[in-house]
């Protein structure tokens, strides 16, 4: 799936769908051990600083998201902590099999399909801004060619196993680099553009 800029739409008429879509910016937000490891094997997340660690842009990406899309581990894993994380950002939840959503402390739906279909619905419904948390599904959307822009966070820990950010691929995703900021904490956050196929 290609997005097109503004002139592109103008030289080239797309149904509304299609230009709905094209104006969607789908991002990852995520922290990782040194080792590419985004969860323990077992789904915990005590490596990571405690409630985040020190301010390291969070909270300024949060603001511009419309919406939040998670897989059902990722779900589970975040109805457990003591505080929903999401505050009333709206949150969708992938998953084929029946959920129960009235545990989450704010604004959850399901869907299920591909991840470029689950991008159209959420375009159609006016969404711009994506965030695309959890393994298999940010692999997912990888994969399918959906994500402009991830933020990767790494924490100096090493844990040796468990959820890797990313998986196998048909082939190579080129990235261009935009930024990389350190913290007192150590955290080394890296920005990178995916680059266009």
């Amino acid at each position: 799936m290609s997005f097109r800029g503004p002139q592109a739409l103008r030289d080239n008429p797309v149904n509304e769908g299609e230009e709905e879509e094209s104006r969607m910016t789908v991002s990852v937000f995520v922290g990782t051990s040194v080792d590419g490891f985004i969860a323990r094997p077992n789904g915990a997340l005590d490596f990571l600083p405690p409630g985040g660690g020190e301010p390291h842009g969070y909270n300024e990406f949060i603001a511009t998201v419309d919406a939040i899309v998670i897989g059902r581990k990722t779900f589970g894993t975040v109805l457990a902590m003591a505080d929903w994380p999401y505050g009333d950002k709206r949150v969708v939840v992938l998953s084929s099999r029946p959920l129960d959503l009235s545990g989450a402390g704010g604004v959850v739906e399901q869907m299920a399909g591909p991840p470029a279909e689950i991008v159209a619905q959420l375009a159609a419904s006016g969404a711009h801004h994506l965030y695309v948390d959890g393994g298999i599904t940010i692999q997912g959307f990888l994969r399918a060619g959906l994500i402009q822009r991830l933020v990767i966070t790494r924490v100096p820990v090493l844990i040796g196993d468990g959820v890797p950010l990313f998986g196998t691929l048909a082939g190579d995703i080129r990235l261009r680099h935009l930024a990389t900021r350190h913290y007192p904490s150590g955290l080394v956050q890296s920005e990178y553009q995916v680059s266009a196929s």
